[in-house]
């Protein structure tokens, strides 16, 4: 399977990638001129060659526009500040899981060092985000939101799904608030967007006569992929060890959250991350192949000459 890198934006038909990324490939992986990566700038995917690559910096020219299937859902998870080491395991996994934003959650039963300590993260936050989406293919890397009190981002949720994972007796198992929500959504298989066809960029090239590749994908310019219906929101709330205290379970009720439970059992935080993000996707039935995983049309034709 091709490994995929993300990038700033297209220009034309080529593209740079910088930074730790760079370094990474050029370095450990020790790529050359003539390899084929996947590139994507948050919207659309490419298929790309190496042209040059240096110590921290690697160009790329487009050679096939791929084909981007969109999830059926959009997860906002916030997420109550916790040790960190379990914090930073549960954004890499959440980012597996599909999360499309994290707003970490200074709640009541946070410790107060570590929400002292938290700005100082940030940073270190969103590289395992960027290196969680590439590693698992993601089209775009999750947005890291502000920090904030679980009153303030309760209101700011604009999700129509909003659910506030507790351990009250009262609460509705999760099930029961998720499958009226997916029948009313998009609950099958989400489209696939394939690019328009045009020349093929390998071919072209031999042909002394036809158009240059890099002029041809500069000419057929990437649009972001759209789904034919749009997805339906979630905002998942997950708090600290010892739980929401009473004023937050009433701000979340206020704004509109339903309490949801996972079980019987207490989960730790980072457990409950993993539980609730599955069950979301599976619900809307997110889990489907990668439309990318088999050869491309241009490997094939690089393959039978």
């Amino acid at each position: 399977m091709r490994r995929r890198f993300f990038v700033d934006g297209f220009d034309g038909g080529s593209a740079t990638l910088t930074g730790d990324a760079a370094r990474h490939l050029s370095r450990v992986l020790r790529a050359e001129p003539g390899q084929l990566y996947e590139l994507s700038d948050g919207d659309s995917l490419w298929l790309a060659e190496t042209e040059s690559v240096g110590r921290d910096e690697i160009h790329f020219s487009l050679r096939e526009k791929l084909p981007v299937r969109l999830p059926p859902v959009q997860i906002a998870l916030l997420l109550a500040i916790v040790k960190f080491d379990r914090l930073e395991w549960a954004i890499e996994k959440a980012t597996e899981l599909g999360v499309d934003e994290i707003v970490p959650l200074i709640a009541d039963r946070s410790e107060h060092g570590l929400i002292a300590a938290a700005p100082k993260r940030a940073e270190r936050w969103r590289k395992i985000l960027s290196e969680s989406a590439q590693q698992s293919r993601r089209l775009r890397i999750p947005h890291l939101g502000e920090a904030a009190k679980p009153r303030a981002a309760f209101a700011a949720a604009d999700a129509p799904v909003r659910l506030l994972l507790s351990e009250r007796p009262g609460a509705a198992p999760l099930r029961s608030l998720l499958e009226p929500a997916a029948a009313q959504g998009v609950s099958t298989l989400p489209p696939l967007v394939i690019p328009s066809p045009g020349r093929d960029a390998i071919n072209s090239a031999r042909n002394p006569f036809s158009i240059d590749p890099r002029e041809e994908a500069a000419a057929s310019a990437p649009n972001p992929a759209v789904p034919e219906s749009a997805p339906t929101r979630v905002a998942i709330a997950i708090g600290p060890e010892g739980g929401w205290t009473p004023a937050e379970f009433s701000a979340a009720g206020a704004s509109g959250f339903s309490e949801a439970a996972l079980g019987a059992n207490i989960l730790r935080t980072e457990t409950a991350v993993c539980a609730a993000l599955a069950a979301v996707q599976y619900a809307f039935g997110a889990f489907h192949p990668d439309p990318n995983a088999e050869t491309s049309e241009t490997e094939r034709q690089t393959e039978t000459t």
